[in-house]
């Protein structure tokens, strides 16, 4: 294998690799694995990966990323379904950056499954996400590790800007609102096709996520404030007082409810904040 970047993987290495292991990009976990070692140490760059920070990525595939949060990080957790991939990667991490064999671990399992993770908590999360499973993979990880403060993920340019989304955009929805619960959340570039094999045909965005320092404050539940989020937006271009009659009851209700926190029942869901939507969850009981 080459190593004009040191341990880092290149194009040539990662089809070495997929060759050897048999292994073809499947569509249907929306594999699309990274070729470009500039890439990655740009990602790892814009996530601000610290020497002390403990790093769990989500379906770290070949290693072109895990390889280059483990130059840097203290310690790094990859979580990864495939079992061909999961097989192989212990054995590329001992292969290129020997010195750090002992600071990686791998999770074997659906990321949607994991509910605790071996060592240290972890402190950020890094991960070129698959398309199909984007937004509740990470949602998931930001409800399941709280230690988690700050996450970059590489997404779909269209669910990037989903997910940085505010209030008022055409965009802004249900993981807009969702990602603003746990989190201050911001576009932080975007990434071509040509440094994935195979090059999708879509093309790719870095979004930031940084652990808000105050919870919302509320004193509805997460879910019952998500409850609200969901019928918002399962029925976008109605006003919130039709939209939320099936949550609240009767649009009677949804009516009184909104009234309550202070939101207008003829706005749509387009134009409320995460902390109004916990504001309309608050007072469910005020049409009742």
């Amino acid at each position: 294998m080459s190593t004009e970047h040191g341990a880092l993987l290149g194009p040539a290495d990662i089809r070495e690799l997929a060759a050897a292991l048999g292994v073809r990009p499947t569509k249907q976990r929306g594999q699309n694995f990274v070729i470009d070692a500039n890439t990655v140490r740009r990602i790892v760059r814009t996530a601000e990966v610290r020497p002390d920070d403990v790093v769990v990525e989500v379906g770290p595939g070949l290693g072109s990323l895990t390889l280059a949060l483990l130059e840097t990080a203290e310690r790094l957790v990859a979580v990864e379904i495939d079992d061909v991939l999961a097989g192989a990667l212990p054995a590329t991490i001992q292969a290129r950056l020997p010195q750090k064999a002992d600071s990686f671990a791998l999770v074997h399992s659906d990321a949607m499954l994991v509910k605790e993770l071996p060592g240290a908590a972890p402190t950020a999360l890094v991960a070129n996400l698959p398309y199909n499973v984007a937004v509740p993979v990470l949602l998931h990880m930001l409800d399941t590790f709280p230690t988690i403060e700050r996450t970059l993920v590489m997404v779909q340019a269209e669910v990037a800007d989903r997910l940085a989304a505010g209030p008022g955009s055409r965009v802004y929805g249900v993981p807009s609102v969702k990602a603003a619960w746990y989190a201050e959340v911001k576009r932080a570039g975007s990434i071509g096709r040509n440094v994935f094999w195979p090059a999708p045909n879509v093309d790719s965005g870095l979004v930031s996520l940084v652990r808000r320092a105050e919870p919302v404050k509320t004193t509805a539940t997460k879910k019952e404030v998500f409850a609200v989020v969901d019928a918002a937006f399962a029925q976008r271009r109605k006003t919130l007082r039709a939209a939320l009659s099936g949550w609240a009851g009767s649009a009677a209700a949804a009516e009184a409810a909104l009234v309550a926190a202070g939101v207008s029942p003829q706005a749509r869901g387009e134009a409320l904040t995460v902390e109004e939507f916990a504001r309309v969850a608050e007072h469910k009981e005020a049409g009742a």
